[in-house]
């Protein structure tokens, strides 16, 4: 069963993966989109459970998951730097240690 109501997290929305914008054909013969002019419809491509999934958006959304998005990768880019500063800061300790243990 579904939750009536969804219950939002408590910070700014933060989402992973990639806008763009889906083009396809409805079907209908007689429609533009049989002559060569596509529908198009913004959309959030996003990994899970290791494979690449599909969120269609309203225009109204895009705003919105541009900027969840702009969150999400200045998130990482900082966890990131902090990551390499870790592993600079083990690789200077590893080589103290070493460099003590020669003296």
């Amino acid at each position: 069963m579904y939750p009536r109501s969804i219950k939002k997290s408590p910070g700014p929305l933060v989402v992973r993966g990639v806008l763009y914008t889906l083009k396809r054909k409805c079907g209908r013969a007689t429609c533009r989109c049989a002559t060569g002019a596509l529908h198009e419809t913004p959309a959030l491509a996003y990994p899970e459970g290791g494979r690449t999934k599909t969120l269609t958006l309203g225009k109204s959304d895009v705003a919105e998951v541009r900027a969840a998005l702009k969150r999400y990768n200045s998130a990482k880019a900082a966890l990131d730097r902090d990551a390499d500063a870790g592993v600079a800061a083990l690789r200077a300790k590893r080589a103290s240690e070493r460099s003590s243990r020669r003296s």
